[in-house]
């Protein structure tokens, strides 16, 4: 199989790329230079926020094409048109953001989605651009030849957003953790290197249409993460659970402050935690234990120097020391 990634050095780019090189494929990127890719590709330079930016894919052709642009739809709207009549299959890595707020618990791709979204417009917002994307690979390649890999919570080695990152650096560090409760609250997420594995069995089996791309729920819990991380790097550290009122009392926020973490019951969890995956179970989504993510994360962090590279377009995310001591002490 000849493969386009377009990006292909960070995170869910730089998985696909891995796993495709694994499978024996073909592999071209396009990208900016920033990041060295995995040896083994063909690297093609450009810059999609500039005039002349596709010029290095002015020839070529790809049986699929692999994008996880994330900022103006207008990027897409390009690539995919140009693309068009000499890739078999698009694949676009979207995100559960595009369905519209709340979703409802137990929701599949048939959820209501944002409005407003154009496929040519500038920078909006993240759930807009999304949606834009959508629209714009599917007007390029049709139903028939475009798959949108809704994406929901990532993680894994590579992660640039900060969540598992900075669960292990808080519990590296030792000592008593605010862990928000409840401990058995269900988890959805999707391990990177799955997430790659499900995309390329896709364009093998020629699929197309939506799919949300998470474990299913209850695949892992808040007190499954967690005790991986202490397991993982053997810290003192000490979870101490505390209840989501009390958490939210003391004006957290979750899912930022509180990576991952969401108050259950709440249109949050829903959202976030609650979808029905079983599309994406049935066409091939096979998810790892937690205890393996967090393993391979650590390990990672540990290579890299301890600190994970963050998304400039992206806030960081984490707890302040001074308020989690508050809490803790009641």
């Amino acid at each position: 199989m000849r493969l386009l990634v377009l990006g292909g050095t960070e995170f869910a780019g730089r998985a696909v790329v891995e796993a495709a090189l694994g499978r024996g494929w073909d592999v071209s990127v396009l990208n900016r230079g920033r990041h060295r890719p995995p040896p083994g590709v063909r690297s093609l330079h450009g810059d999609r926020t500039t005039p002349d930016g596709l010029a290095a894919l002015t020839d070529g052709e790809w049986d699929v094409v692999v994008d996880t642009w994330s900022a103006a739809p207008r990027a897409v709207h390009e690539a995919a048109r140009l693309l068009r009549g000499r890739a078999g299959r698009y694949v676009y890595v979207s995100s559960r953001s595009v369905y519209a707020w709340p979703s409802p618990r137990g929701h599949t791709e048939d959820a209501p989605l944002v409005e407003g979204a154009e496929p040519d417009a500038d920078r909006t917002d993240y759930a807009r651009d999304k949606r834009g994307a959508e629209i714009a690979a599917v007007e390029a390649f049709g139903t028939d030849r475009s798959v949108l890999v809704r994406a929901g919570l990532i993680l894994g080695p590579y992660e640039n957003v900060g969540r598992l990152p900075w669960w292990l650096g808080r519990i590296a560090r030792g000592g008593p953790v605010l862990a928000p409760g409840p401990r058995d609250l269900p988890l959805q997420y999707v391990d990177v290197r799955d997430l790659a594995e499900w995309i390329l069995g896709a364009a093998e089996q020629e699929l197309s249409g939506p799919y949300t791309l998470v474990s299913a729920q209850g695949h892992a819990t808040m007190g499954d993460l967690l005790d991986a991380c202490v397991a993982v790097t053997g810290s003192d550290a000490e979870l101490r659970w505390t209840d989501p009122e009390t958490v939210l009392e003391a004006g957290i926020e979750p899912w930022t402050q509180l990576p991952v973490w969401v108050p259950p019951d709440s249109e949050e969890h829903d959202c976030l935690h609650s979808g029905d995956v079983s599309r994406a179970l049935a066409t091939g989504l096979r998810c790892r234990p937690v205890a393996e993510t967090v393993t391979d994360t650590w390990r990672w962090l540990q290579d890299i120097g301890g600190t994970a590279p963050q998304l400039p377009d992206r806030p960081p995310v984490g707890l302040d020391p001074a308020v989690e001591a508050k809490v803790l002490r009641g």
